[in-house]
Formats: structure tokens, C-alpha cells, sequence
């Protein structure tokens, strides 16, 4: 720094001011101050900054199975967010959800000095370790349901759930099967519980939901069996690669997509327009996702004395394509 003051011709202090975007320098002083920065390749040492300040600038991130869209979407939303509010981010990915796991990987983050943890537990039994295991910093969970002492951002999957099948109602359709995910996903769980609020208020029964893993094969499995099936008409497909799954099967069993069948996906990943027919899907908004819980970790960083726990709970939005059609 005080190589950069001498090139410039000012103070250590105001470089010091310059840096930390202080309002009070002249403009052509900032100027000149940048421009002795970019010619020194002065870089801020962040350990040193980290002593002084109390805050290391860096955020953790803890998530599971990144290989499928919608964990891989949401660490993605928050690593740009973060970076937006002037942090660096360390991300620790675990295979598996257990206690011991989780307990290694808030620990590592806290020894390296994060200011805070943003936690993407998607599945109930990591929801309920991070409750019991939420260490001395602060954190936030993501889908993380009900986690105990912990504030959550999450997606309204209820309300996807709901939306999904009350489209295919309103066509016409006498009623509405439901390929789900995996049961220990609160994901799944939500949107099963509104595909179920939706038949309800309706007046119809709900059939048997057909289970899934999240894949294309799981769905194209369910898929082979709606198509042998009378009377299905309408099919809320639990996620998009599912719901590709099912096309494929109701395509080789000679089942035409909308004309006898129609179907509605979940998540909006970036090939659904190009489906065959284009995929009717809900979109979650992981950027917003990203956002809030950053916000809302942030909150609980420069705030002063214990936070209340917040929740805070992100609409879904339905995006209509051709693979739906009136009964």
C-alpha cells in the first residue's frame, strides 16, 4: 500500500480510503490512486485485513449431489450473489447426508474463518442433522424445511405442486397422476403435497403417485406404466428429467403428447423448450433464491446481538408450453 501512495503522490491513508470506497476522495485523486493499483498489480492482503477487521469476507457453502439441476442451480445463485455483495465463497460438497459429515464440513468452513454457512439441505434428514450440529457462526439453510433454530430460504414447492395441477384441471381433465421424487426430499414432498391440495379442492381422487429418483430412467419406467394404464389422461411429472423420461416412454408405446396425454414438469431446466413437445413446466427462481439467502445471512452477520430466525419462502412461476392440451 505504501508502494501505491508513493506512485500516486497521496497518503497511506487515502489509498486506504480509496479501497474501502470511502466517499470522501476527489474524483481524480480515486483516479489516480486505481490507476497506480492497476500498474503495481497491488492485491489486499485478506489474511492481514481479516486480523484487523474481525471479518475474513468469506462465505461457506455446504451441499449435496451438485449433479443434479436444481442443488447445482441453487449454489450457483448463491455463489453470485455472494460475490455481488463482496464476498469470496468456499463450497464443500458431500456425497452423502450424515451426522458426522455435515459436523466435518461446518467445522472445516469454521476453522478456515467464515463469516457465515449457507447450508443447501434438500432432504430431510440433513434439514434435521444441521438443527441438531448449527455451529457458532452464522448460517442459513436452503429447502431446509423445518430446521430447527435455523433461518430458511426456500421455494413455495407447494404452491408448484398446486399450480402444475390445477392447469391440467382447468383443461378438462377428469384428474391428474403424479410421478414424485424420492421421499426423503422435502422437494418432493411439497409437491406432492399440493398436487394432493389441488385434487382435493377440486373434488377428485388422487391416484396412486408413481415413484421417482429424480431421473430420466425413473420416469421413463413410470412412464412405461401410465401407458399401459385406462384413463390417464393428465400426468404432473415431479421434475423435468423425469418428465423426459416419461415423454420417451409414452412416444415408443404410441401415447401422443398432448393429443391423448398431457404433461406438466417441474423446475424449467434449460432443454425443456426443446422437449418433443416443448415441456409446460414450473420455473423455480434460483437466482432469487440465491439472493434472499444471502441477504438474509448477511442480516444476521453485521447485525448486533441474536436475530430472530426468518423464513423466507419464494413463489414458483408456470411456464406454458405445447406438451398440454383440453381433455
Amino acid at each position: 500500500m505504501a508502494d501505491v501512495a508513493r506512485e500516486a503522490g497521496v497518503s497511506h491513508q487515502t489509498v486506504s480510503r480509496v479501497l474501502n470506497e470511502h466517499p470522501n476522495v476527489r474524483s481524480e485523486t480515486r483516479t489516480r490512486v486505481l490507476e497506480a493499483i492497476d500498474k503495481l498489480g497491488y492485491r489486499r492482503n485478506l489474511v492481514a485485513r481479516a486480523l484487523v477487521t474481525k471479518h475474513s469476507r468469506t462465505l461457506g457453502v455446504v451441499s449435496f449431489d451438485t449433479t443434479l439441476y436444481g442443488p447445482a442451480s441453487t449454489v450457483y445463485g448463491i455463489e453470485q450473489a455472494a460475490r455481488a455483495a463482496g464476498y469470496f465463497v468456499s463450497i464443500v460438497s458431500l456425497k452423502s447426508i450424515d451426522r458426522s459429515g455435515v459436523r466435518d464440513a461446518l467445522d472445516y468452513l469454521a476453522d478456515q474463518g467464515v463469516d457465515g454457512i449457507v447450508v443447501v439441505a434438500p432432504q430431510r434428514s440433513a434439514a434435521q442433522t444441521l438443527a441438531d450440529l448449527a455451529p457458532g457462526v452464522p448460517i442459513v439453510a436452503v429447502e431446509g424445511g423445518e430446521a430447527g433454530d435455523v433461518s430458511v430460504v426456500c421455494v413455495d414447492q407447494v404452491e408448484g405442486g398446486r399450480l402444475a395441477t390445477e392447469h391440467l384441471l382447468a383443461l378438462g381433465h377428469e384428474t391428474v397422476w403424479h410421478v414424485r421424487g424420492p421421499s426423503d426430499w422435502l422437494e418432493a414432498e411439497g409437491r406432492v403435497a399440493g398436487w394432493r391440495a389441488a385434487l382435493a379442492q377440486a373434488g377428485r381422487a388422487a391416484p396412486e403417485p408413481l415413484a421417482g429418483d429424480w431421473s430420466p430412467r425413473s420416469g421413463y419406467e413410470a412412464g412405461r406404466s401410465l401407458a399401459s394404464m385406462a384413463g390417464v389422461s393428465a400426468v404432473f411429472v415431479a421434475n423435468d428429467q423425469m418428465a423426459l423420461g416419461v415423454l420417451r416412454a409414452f412416444s415408443e408405446q404410441g401415447v401422443k403428447v398432448p393429443d391423448q396425454v398431457s404433461v406438466v414438469g417441474f423446475d424449467d431446466i434449460p432443454e425443456s423448450e426443446f422437449f418433443s413437445p416443448p415441456l409446460t413446466t414450473i420455473r423455480q427462481d434460483f437466482d432469487a433464491v440465491g439472493r434472499n439467502s444471502i441477504e438474509v445471512l448477511l442480516r444476521q452477520i453485521e447485525g448486533e446481538g441474536p436475530r430472530a430466525c426468518e423464513r423466507l419462502v419464494v413463489p414458483p412461476s408456470f411456464v406454458v408450453r405445447a406438451s398440454t392440451a383440453r381433455a
